[in-house]
């Protein structure tokens, strides 16, 4: 009885051990799944998500509305977001410039980086500062969570973004379609302009006005590069 009652007290001792040594390596994966938290001057990031529709954004309005959506699920809805999006002149209404859209920056991303001092910083306006260029890269062009999408030589590579820009963020003034209708259509033979956001790959590496899509279907989109992602910027 006495040999039972040592093998007994052993075995609940090594079972005590093992749930401890369990519990301990469980710690660093609980850690790990602990969102990251966002600076306060959190006012920039590429979408985590597409609208899904390809170049169909539901028009400005529908792009700012998914910019909001985002940021307000992470805590920073109080704050008015802007899709970085340029749009033709059509039917009357005059065109609309991305840079006229986004407030005055300063622009930090999720994970604390600054993006730009201003719009002369972002855009380039000087040849000094072109030269230099702002601070957007496959590094710091981070989603409302901070993370970051797959670039140019990854497998799928999404680094295309819609802006249906020129390089000084302005829009369009010839007759040709850069902007999927302004926003309004998924048609194949439609398109938009797209930047990449890794600034590497065809085309050319500007973060707002790289090269044109394929069409302006969510297949179109992939197929070119992407997955109909944007910019977001606070404009307060």
């Amino acid at each position: 009885m006495k040999h039972f009652s040592c093998l007994a007290v052993a075995t609940l001792a090594l079972a005590a051990l093992a749930g401890a040594h369990a519990q301990s390596a469980s710690a660093p994966a609980a850690a790990a799944s602990t969102p990251r938290p966002l600076p306060r001057d959190f006012s920039f990031f590429v979408t985590s998500q597409s609208i899904g529709q390809g170049g169909n954004l539901g028009g400005l309005a529908g792009a700012d509305a998914h910019c909001q959506k985002l940021a307000t699920a992470v805590g920073f809805g109080q704050r008015t977001w802007h899709a970085y999006l340029s749009t033709q002149a059509a039917d009357g209404a005059p065109a609309i410039n991305a840079r006229d859209r986004i407030g005055s920056g300063p622009w930090t991303n999720a994970r604390g980086a600054v993006i730009a001092r201003d719009l002369a910083q972002l855009h380039g306006d000087t040849v000094e500062l072109a030269q230099l260029g702002n601070n957007l890269s496959k590094a710091t062009a981070t989603t409302e969570t901070g993370e970051i999408h797959p670039g140019f030589g990854d497998k799928p590579n999404q680094h295309d973004i819609i802006t249906g820009s020129l390089p000084d963020g302005r829009a369009y003034t010839d007759a040709a379609d850069h902007t999927c209708h302004n926003y309004t259509s998924s048609a194949s033979d439609a398109s938009t302009q797209l930047g990449h956001f890794d600034r590497a790959g065809g085309g050319n590496t500007s973060w707002n006005s790289a090269h044109k899509s394929r069409g302006c279907s969510q297949d179109n989109l992939v197929s070119t590069g992407g997955a109909g992602y944007l910019y977001c910027f606070a404009v307060n």
